[in-house]
């Protein structure tokens, strides 16, 4: 059915990533949603964007929102914090859907859990450099102070399955030793692969330290603006529908596997485009 808007309440949700990250974003609209048809795409070819440049990210980006319009999709979540932080303002101007990114759901819920004002943030170098969080929670609470971490080998780390495996332990200690020293209370996982080593992370930070999901505050958002803009679907697919499609950039089979360890939805298949030609 055709809302005021003109767009359709039964329309799937475009989410994209650079790879599998952005399944937990995915995995949150499924609990918190379970009537939404969701179309997502992994940049699996071009993956991580983190060490990129703002321009080849958001030209990126822009392609894969070109290729998920095809779906004609209602709304489109960036479920990857470094889009989020390079192409979100671009992507918004040029497109007349809405559009999320997880940068500000992650922000909000940090500055609502701080009890000390000390916030570490840690993401890919893009996401870090880009001071996007600085900026978002500064503006929010300016009494609270912001620590980030660049973090880069997490995403190859969690893209090799790595995620209980002493490297993993290893490499995380040495990245948070400097955040713990300096008593935050409050680690935001900026970075949509991130929550696939959250038992390893808050091991290493302690029990003092509150984790922060953005995916899960994405979905919880992304729900409150469909309902808001009645878009919100309210009857469950029929019987045989294919509610869940997935899309990479290359080596679907690889894709299929991960994604099916962490969703434990019984995924088939995803399918292979050439994302250039969008």
């Amino acid at each position: 059915m055709e809302t005021d808007n003109g767009l359709q309440r039964n329309a799937p949700i475009g989410v994209f990533d650079s790879g599998v990250g952005g399944l937990t974003v995915f995995r949150e609209i499924m609990r918190q949603i379970p009537n939404e048809k969701i179309i997502y795409f992994g940049d699996t070819a071009r993956v991580p964007y983190g060490s990129k440049s703002r321009e080849t990210v958001t030209r990126y980006s822009e392609q894969i929102v070109r290729f998920l319009r095809t779906f004609h999709v209602k709304t489109i979540v960036v479920a990857c914090n470094t889009a989020s932080a390079c192409a979100l303002d671009t992507l918004e101007q040029d497109i007349d859907i809405p559009i999320i990114g997880v940068v500000k759901p992650g922000a909000r819920a940090a500055v609502d859990v701080t009890k000390n004002g000390r916030i570490g943030v840690i993401g890919t170098e893009a996401t870090i450099g880009s001071q996007i969080y600085t900026e978002y929670i500064s503006k929010l609470n300016r009494n609270v102070t912001i620590y980030g971490r660049a973090c880069p080998l997490f995403v190859p780390l969690v893209e090799e399955g790595l995620l209980e495996d002493p490297v993993t332990d290893e490499i995380a200690r040495r990245y948070l030793a400097e955040l713990i020293d300096i008593d935050i209370d409050t680690l935001l996982l900026g970075c949509t692969h991130y929550p696939l080593i959250r038992s390893t992370l808050s091991r290493i930070v302690g029990d003092r330290v509150t984790l922060v999901n953005p995916a899960y505050e994405t979905a919880l958002e992304l729900k409150n603006m469909l309902r808001e803009m009645d878009l919100l679907n309210e009857d469950p697919p029929g019987l045989g529908a294919n509610q869940y499609r997935f899309y990479v950039s290359d080596k679907a089979d690889k894709f299929v596997r991960f994604a099916n360890s962490i969703i434990k939805y019984g995924i088939l298949s995803a399918k292979a485009v050439n994302i250039e030609e969008y």
